[in-house]
């Protein structure tokens, strides 16, 4: 199941609302939209360490959606999605800017793409990459921002319709991997800082990956259907996880015999609207172990992210009994404790991707306010910790 249908999937589910917990850091007599944020459009509000706060988006069409974000430092970031889609019809793509006051739309008119700008990743002013598509079956198209706007770069296999481009990542000293599929394989695409050359590819027969990621360790990890693993040498397919009707969305690799992946569980059968059940598991260089006593556990893990050592620090979710706010579960010792992000009345967010902010304890989240609908009144939605 592709990541895109399994998060549509869960807009189908009946949310409940629950206690409505506050968030972290307002204090037991505030009332929960004095989290809001407020202040300038595109700007959070006066954040203290250990509070979520919703930053405001710029305007934007309905039926939006934001679906990656990524951070260079507390002065840059971007976050990327679609907007003005339909339930049957592609939108137009989107891409943000955060220059450390406010997030702003980049102009992304003169690509002549339409669909979804879908994953994007950077480490510097002109060092940040994205992958976007204009056709039904799959991105073609990698984006480099050159410090100013975004422009379509050329790279081997780009003229050949068999060719797609499914996530990325970028390393601190700029070097990239594509996650994409050339010659009906499935296979990484490289940046060494010069040029694009691809890789040898995975065994035959593994399943297209739609998530691309570095470990502490410099090995570049694949997942989606299957998880597999680049050590620059040769790749190692991972066992696929069990699960009945389970789907893993993000993955945090820390090393070849650690790592964690993050989904949601349908299991066997359920009336129609039954919602899943979160997933989250560890590798331990052997097997897939699920990890028990989560503060929450009917809903939906969405994306992990790790610390400055690269061990897992913070994953977004939903709880399906309380839809209000985003459930955020930050590592506490040897387990997971909760947080909440600020109130949205009337509504259900779903954030789908987190970045932390190097150098600092900040971080980004993004997503919209609909659990993921593709249809209005569905609009972009940001919160920030820190």
């Amino acid at each position: 199941m592709r990541r895109r249908h399994f998060v549509t999937g869960l807009a189908g589910a009946t949310a409940g609302v629950g206690l409505g917990a506050l968030p972290l850091g307002a204090s037991a007599g505030a009332s929960p939209d004095s989290t809001r944020a407020g202040g300038p459009a595109g700007s959070p509000a006066t954040a203290t360490a250990g509070q979520w706060l919703q930053s405001t988006a710029p305007p934007g069409a309905e039926a939006s959606r934001l679906l990656k974000v990524a951070a260079a430092g507390p002065e840059l970031a971007w976050a990327v999605g679609e907007q003005a889609r339909d339930a049957r019809t592609p939108g137009r793509p989107l891409a943000l800017r955060w220059d450390g006051t406010a997030w702003s739309h980049t102009d992304v008119t003169h690509l002549g793409i339409t669909g979804s700008i879908s994953e994007v990743s950077g480490i510097a002013p002109d060092a940040a990459w994205a992958v976007a598509g204009d056709t039904g079956d799959g991105p073609r198209h990698l984006l480099r921002w050159d410090g100013t706007t975004w422009q379509d770069t050329a790279f081997p296999g780009s003229t050949d319709p068999g060719t797609r481009l499914r996530a990325l990542t970028v390393a601190e000293d700029g070097r990239a991997w594509v996650a994409g599929v050339l010659g009906g394989r499935v296979r990484l695409l490289h940046w060494d800082g010069g040029v694009w050359r691809w890789l040898p590819p995975l065994p035959e027969g593994t399943p297209v990956p739609w998530n691309a990621h570095l470990a502490a360790d410099g090995s570049v990890w694949v997942s989606g259907d299957g998880i597999a693993r680049w050590d620059h040498k040769e790749w190692t397919v991972l066992p696929a996880p069990g699960g009945i009707r389970q789907t893993l969305v993000d993955l945090l690799p820390v090393a070849a015999d650690d790592a964690w992946a993050v989904g949601a569980a349908f299991g066997v059968g359920g009336p129609p609207g039954k919602p899943p059940g979160v997933v989250l598991l560890r590798w331990n260089g052997t097997a897939w172990v699920s990890q028990q006593g989560l503060p929450f556990s009917v809903g939906a893990l969405n994306s992990v992210v790790g610390d400055a050592d690269g061990n897992p620090a913070l994953i977004a979710g939903w709880d399906f009994w309380d839809g209000t706010r985003t459930h955020y579960l930050r590592r506490d010792g040897d387990g997971w404790s909760s947080e909440r992000g600020p109130l949205a009345t009337g509504e259900t967010p779903m954030m789908l991707d987190l970045a932390a902010v190097p150098g600092t304890e900040a971080v980004w989240s993004v997503g919209a306010n609909t659990r993921y609908s593709t249809t209005p009144p569905a609009r972009l939605r940001i919160e920030h910790y820190g």
